[in-house]
């Protein structure tokens, strides 16, 4: 008896054992005691078998079917449904997808939406990468699933995303003016003698560990990028900027 096994039920069981050797052998073997030779007397192992042997079924999915899935995953981190967020999270790791493309829309979204509304949700997301780098999966499943849950149910927050937006678009604007006198680099021999570094105050011989004084590059004096909403730990950074508002 010969026993032939389809490309794609092959695929499956690698994919479903996930490194589990003793699983995909298991597997096999059930597929053939539990399938009939055909007239050649050659058993023959199909995707269909290959699913009820590992009771895993495919999710069959072209590449519209992706990329929707990829979206509808990043709205739900978005939007603050864990639920959904982790439902698609699972589809697309269960269809196939490699789970790096699925941690770095983590990632992402961590600071895109959430931002300084919880800087956490950053370091979280950053410590799921490293875990499907170290352990992979289906372990890294569970750190994974925790940054998920604490960008949605974390306070949102585009700010750091517009800021960014905004100083490039000025970047985009610049004359490549002179770096101001107090701002320039005082590091090396004759830096003095050149004026470098004159009339700079140094932050921490003041109260507050703050003191006004020019920071911006001259010719984008006026110009604002960033601006904190109200949301989670920004809100102190609010409260923050404008008590030094009012002593400058």
């Amino acid at each position: 008896m010969r026993i032939e096994i389809e490309d794609a039920a092959l695929d499956h069981l690698t994919r479903v054992a996930n490194g589990d050797a003793r699983s995909a052998l298991n597997a096999l073997e059930l597929a053939v005691l539990t399938t009939r030779p055909d007239a050649d007397m050659v058993t023959r192992i199909t995707l269909e078998i290959a699913e009820e042997s590992i009771q895993s079924k495919v999710l069959q999915m072209d590449e519209s079917y992706y990329y929707d899935m990829l979206s509808a995953f990043c709205k739900s981190l978005r939007g603050s449904d864990s639920d959904a967020a982790l439902a698609w999270f699972a589809r697309m790791v269960h269809a196939g997808v490699d789970p790096r493309i699925i941690v770095r829309r983590v990632i992402v979204h961590a600071s895109e939406d959430v931002g300084l509304a919880n800087p956490n949700a950053m370091l979280t997301a950053s410590a799921a990468w490293n875990a499907l780098e170290s352990i992979g999966l289906p372990e890294a499943r569970i750190p994974i699933s925790q940054a998920i849950i604490t960008i949605c149910e974390s306070p949102k927050s585009n700010s750091v995303v517009v800021a960014m937006g905004a100083a490039f678009a000025g970047a985009e604007r610049a004359s490549n003016a002179p770096v101001p006198v107090h701002l320039r680099d005082t590091h090396y021999k004759g830096a003095e003698r050149l004026g470098s570094g004159i009339g700079y105050k140094y932050v921490h011989d003041y109260p507050g560990h703050w003191v006004q004084q020019q920071y911006m590059p001259d010719d984008a004096l006026g110009e604002v990028y960033y601006l904190p909403s109200e949301m989670g730990f920004e809100a102190e950074i609010r409260k923050l900027r404008e008590k030094r508002t009012d002593k400058a």
